[in-house]
């Protein structure tokens, strides 16, 4: 509008000057005339102004309509297979890597031959300094991208094997930033699925967490605005453990999700997890060495390769890469 308010001055001086300096036909004009002359010029100006706003509009519609139909023309690679299988009722959340490589471009590769068995009911920790490929390999397992070379199975079948529902069904995630949507704490857990509010208070009371549910204005029917902004850290967090609570998954991924809550709140994140993760395969991508000492196993990556593997102790013991973090982490401490 000030351009435009500029423009009409402009406008208004050059009109006043091609009026010969202030006169026509030898009188001087009237204050009148010249508001009139500066009012015709912004009638002038407005419907140009209007029309290049609407311009704008427009090219940003069609820079969007580019955009949404460059998605929807993105080939789908990952699809469930013609004949699935399905995990066996028995099984407990094994995981096995076999000769996994992986590269997000053709031969510039992340992971590189990993080699690994998780046993059910394990607990273990990555770590490795940034971009050794920690996240890479949970994309991989949850089917996010599929693995250059090698295979993945859980419970002793392949990953490529199952429906992407089942899969998704049986393993976990709970990220450093938990996601949620607009509506109530109950479509927050449930997700759009058939859960009943029993089912919800159950897996909320399983993880200690229904006494902060039920101290909500509205208890579980509480209004949770788009990504959870009336919401603190922590209790998006917990919200987040109900999630997984209630879905009982064989494998649960947490990655760091306790980063950044404060000392209380990691406290009791960490008491609902310990009660979550009981007798549940559990892997933890870590940057914080102190929050994993106590698990089963630890994997240590490097440039995408499995360097180390063992338990804290053991790790400290070799003084190898392991070692020289955790040092580095005690004198930052």
């Amino acid at each position: 509008m000030s351009a435009t308010l500029e423009w009409i001055s402009l406008v208004a001086i050059a009109g006043v000057l091609w009026l010969g300096g202030g006169q026509v036909a030898n009188r001087q004009i009237t204050f009148g005339e010249l508001s009139a002359f500066v009012l015709f010029a912004r009638q002038i100006f407005d419907p140009l102004r209007q029309l290049a706003e609407k311009f704008t509009v427009l090219q940003s519609g069609f820079t969007a309509i580019e955009r949404i139909t460059a998605i929807l023309n993105e080939p789908i690679e990952i699809r469930d297979p013609e004949h699935p299988q399905t995990l066996p009722g028995h099984g407990r959340g094994e995981v096995r890597f076999e000769g996994v490589w992986f590269g997000y471009k053709p031969d510039e590769y992340v992971l590189r031959d990993l080699n690994f068995v998780i046993q059910p009911g394990q607990k273990v920790a990555i770590v490795g300094p940034t971009g050794a490929g920690k996240s890479s390999i949970i994309r991989l397992l949850t089917r996010l991208y599929e693995p250059s070379r090698g295979r993945i199975l859980i419970d002793g079948v392949d990953i490529r094997d199952l429906t992407q529902m089942e899969l998704r069904r049986c393993v976990g995630v709970i990220l450093q930033d938990a996601f949620l949507f607009s509506g109530t704490v109950v479509d927050n857990v449930t997700l759009g699925e058939e859960y009943d509010l029993e089912q919800v208070m159950a897996a909320a009371k399983s993880v200690n967490v229904h006494d902060f549910i039920a101290g909500l204005a509205d208890g579980y029917q509480t209004s949770v605005r788009q990504r959870g902004t009336n919401l603190s850290g922590g209790q998006k967090q917990l919200l987040a453990l109900a999630r997984a609570a209630i879905r009982q998954p064989r494998i649960l991924i947490l990655d760091e999700a306790t980063a950044s809550l404060d000392v209380s709140t990691e406290y009791t994140v960490q008491q609902a997890l310990e009660v979550l993760l009981r007798d549940r395969t559990a892997i933890t991508i870590a940057h914080r060495l102190s929050t994993i000492r106590h698990s089963d196993v630890i994997l240590v990556l490097k440039k995408g390769e499995l360097v180390e593997i063992g338990s804290h102790e053991d790790l400290v013991a070799t003084n190898g890469l392991y070692a020289s973090l955790y040092a580095l982490e005690m004198m930052a401490a």
